[in-house]
């Protein structure tokens, strides 16, 4: 009989550990981001959002998501007040403040509206064509390269700053900017959700440069929080990484001609 206690104990403890519940809600700011978070009215969905909180009925965990830009996202990340960063490129500033999970690999390309302008083979080619008026999104971090290709058009007075992709989209349309830097999908994304630039898709151009390679892209988990909670959420994050979930949510949203050359499992 004591055995038998003994071995009920343990096995009540193993199904305590395995519900592994969040101590606490998890806040998950979120902006706009292609298919991976859309906005429509007051509800925030798309692929991130939609698998979190499928995992998370099932692992104890209620996320709680708000809209900001994307600005506010990345800065409320730094300041410990977003648990989770997603969707989110990997750079060694943010492997300071959190764990890193990955979910795909994507990169950054430059996508304009197709014309007769000759190629751009890398960013040597891009700062040297002075004419080109670039736009990008405030926030977004595709590494060192990025940033310091991006300073400099800064410094040449050649670059919009806009608070979301749709602005950027806009601009391109209107003509008001030639090229912006970012994944095609989020473009492809922004295009879906705005009747103003509705059918602006097949008349983009996309061009890789060898300062924007292939990254991994995931969601980070905050070191302010608890660790047990950090661990609780670094695995379910890990077993949506594994699944091959987000990938396959990309290629039910978008043409496989958007996904070639920017997006792959991970």
């Amino acid at each position: 009989m004591r055995v038998r206690g003994i071995a009920l104990s343990m096995a009540l403890c193993a199904a305590q550990a395995a519900a592994a519940d969040c101590s606490r809600d998890i806040a998950v700011p979120v902006s706009a981001s292609g298919a991976s978070v859309q906005v429509e009215g007051a509800h925030i969905g798309g692929i991130y959002p939609d698998l979190l909180r499928n995992m998370g009925a099932r692992n104890g965990c209620n996320f709680v998501f708000n809209l900001v830009p994307r600005a506010r996202q990345v800065a409320m990340y730094k300041d410990g007040k977003a648990d989770i960063l997603v969707p989110a490129s990997r750079t060694p500033a943010r492997d300071l403040l959190g764990t890193f999970v990955p979910m795909i690999g994507h990169r950054a390309m430059l996508i304009s509206v197709a014309g007769q302008r000759a190629p751009i083979a890398d960013a040597k080619a891009l700062l040297e064509r002075r004419e080109l008026r670039v736009a990008v999104v405030r926030g977004f971090d595709y590494g060192d390269h990025y940033t310091a290709l991006i300073n400099e058009l800064g410094k040449q007075g050649r670059l919009f700053v806009e608070v979301d992709v749709v602005a950027v989209a806009r601009l391109l349309h209107a003509g008001s900017a030639d090229l912006t830097i970012m994944g095609p999908t989020l473009m492809a994304g922004a295009i879906q959700r705005d009747q103003r630039v509705k059918g602006m898709q097949d008349k983009l151009r996309m061009e890789a440069i060898p300062e924007l390679p292939w990254h991994e892209s995931g969601a980070y988990v905050s070191r302010a929080l608890k660790p047990e909670d950090q661990r609780v959420l670094v695995d379910m994050l890990e077993k949506i990484g594994k699944s091959n979930q987000v990938m396959e949510g990309y290629r039910r949203y978008f043409r496989a001609d958007v996904l070639t050359d920017s997006v792959r499992p991970r």
